[in-house]
């Protein structure tokens, strides 16, 4: 290189150096308002910083870095920084159709629960503390004077999940000694949850009965024996067998138990309180009709169909209940107060089962008419039809509860289905679909026979708005 060469190099870079904007510049460009009001000023300065330190150093390097230079530029690459900062968990709109999808969190709470969380979260709480005997206090009582009242049962705890309710069941009432399972239960759900895994972890054996498909009354009685503790009921939530088939209800379960001084359990799974509780939901196994055939034992899950936050329930006697929270893993399993605050609330909304038809999310999605759910889809298509020059229709479909709850339960339901290409981009579903997923707010859609669907029964009304300008953002880029 000439000196010639290496002054003209040199006048280049400094003139780079010159066209790169002062932080100050940058931060009065409407186009960061928003992200200074939402993110804060200082994560917007040490956005900006950070890029304008990447230009320095791509200038000083020699690299091209016409990409950099000029205040627009600059702005760019700042708004994709700060964009790419997002929280990892984020809400998203949930129009697959999968009603208590357990890849995007399942049950939505209540405004009201929600609410309730907030207040806790926020500040000191009674959590265990007796306001009226400034005495100490127990955690769970709130919430198991509501579950008495609910199901009628004597005593109620809370524990992590159902997961976790069935662990310490199992451990606390039949350590060392048999429960008695029917073959045809012996569930596996997601996250390499298996029965007998279970079985081991906690102490108790495992002792199986009958055969898949058909189990009788007599199986369970060869069964008993000086080693039994408490015989088991795990409803099959996540599937069904069919066809040549034969199983004992728990009310036959129970009485047997009782005759033979024996517990009985009943792990229901997704957590129907009773009746109505929550609406339009036939066939699943409730607490209510547990409690009153006799069982000594329920076991369920707080989200799911009841509709609150993840958590699990047991609920039964008195006397069995008391052993369960003397046991030592107890501790190891509680709730904290945010998931109490909301698990209260939800239980005081299902009291009046049509109130809670409108406040809780996943009752007042199965309540909405599908034909108030066609008539959605019909105008939010011959929107982006109009508006955006979309091959678009609305159509019927069917939704599903999900998180192993009436697998093969079909909800009538209405979508909103659009053909690719989308004009402007000439995207194909793939990839329209990951750039919903990738917007604000993201949403997530099915892909199906090579179009985009909406299904709109887990989607709140107010919502629409959002999928609109969602897919208008992906047509415009």
């Amino acid at each position: 290189m000439t000196e010639f060469e290496d002054q003209s190099g040199d006048r280049s870079k400094s003139s780079a150096f010159r066209r790169l904007p002062p932080v100050h510049a940058v931060m009065a460009r409407p186009e960061l308002a928003e992200a200074i009001e939402a993110k804060g000023r200082e994560v917007v300065v040490a956005a900006i910083r950070a890029v304008l330190e990447e230009a320095r150093t791509a200038i000083a390097l020699g690299h091209d870095s016409t990409a950099l230079e000029g205040e627009d530029a600059i702005i760019r690459r700042v708004v994709d920084r700060l964009d790419q900062d997002r929280p990892v968990l984020r809400s998203v709109i949930n129009a697959t159709g999968v009603l208590l999808h357990t890849g995007l969190g399942r049950a939505p709470l209540a405004i009201e629960a929600s609410e309730a969380v907030a207040r806790v979260a926020s500040g000191y709480s009674n959590l265990e503390f007796d306001l009226d005997q400034g005495t100490r206090g127990k955690r769970s009582s709130g919430v198991s004077a509501l579950l008495r009242r609910l199901t009628g049962a004597e005593a109620a705890a809370v524990v992590n999940n159902n997961a976790g309710a069935t662990m310490i069941a199992l451990r606390a009432l039949a350590n060392g000694r048999e429960v008695i399972v029917s073959r045809g239960q012996l569930v596996e759900i997601g996250g390499s949850y298996r029965l007998p895994e279970v079985f081991e972890s906690s102490g108790a054996r495992l002792r199986e009965v009958g055969t898949t498909n058909k189990t009788r009354l007599s199986d369970y009685e060869r069964a008993i024996g000086p080693e039994t503790a408490a015989i088991l009921r795990v409803h099959p939530s996540n599937y069904k067998i069919v066809g040549f088939t034969e199983s004992v209800g728990i009310a036959d379960l129970a009485k047997l138990g009782r005759s033979k001084g024996l517990l009985t359990i009943d792990d229901i799974g997704s957590g129907a309180l009773g009746p109505d509780r929550p609406p339009g939901i036939v066939g699943e196994p409730t607490v209510e009709e547990a409690i009153a055939a006799g069982v000594d034992l329920v076991l369920c899950s707080g989200d799911k169909l009841l509709g609150g936050p993840q958590c699990g329930l047991l609920i039964g006697s008195a006397e069995v209940v008391r052993r369960i929270e003397r046991d030592p893993m107890m501790r190891a399993l509680r709730v904290d107060k945010m998931t109490l605050a909301a698990l209260e609330t939800t239980l005081r909304l299902a009291i009046d089962p049509e109130k809670a038809s409108r406040s809780i999310p996943l009752w007042r999605s199965l309540s909405v008419p599908v034909e108030q759910l066609s008539g959605r889809a019909d105008r939010l298509a011959d929107r982006l039809r109009q508006m955006l020059g979309l091959s678009v229709s609305s159509e019927p479909s069917q939704a599903y509860l999900g998180g192993g709850s009436a697998p093969d339960e079909a909800i009538a339901s209405a979508c909103v289905r659009i053909d690719p290409p989308l004009p402007g981009r000439e995207l194909g579903a793939t990839e329209a679909s990951r750039a919903l997923r990738m917007g604000a707010p993201s949403v997530v859609c099915r892909v199906q026979q090579g179009s985009l669907w909406f299904d709109l029964r887990a989607v709140p009304e107010h919502d629409d708005e959002a999928i609109f300008r969602a897919i208008e953002a992906v047509v415009r880029g």
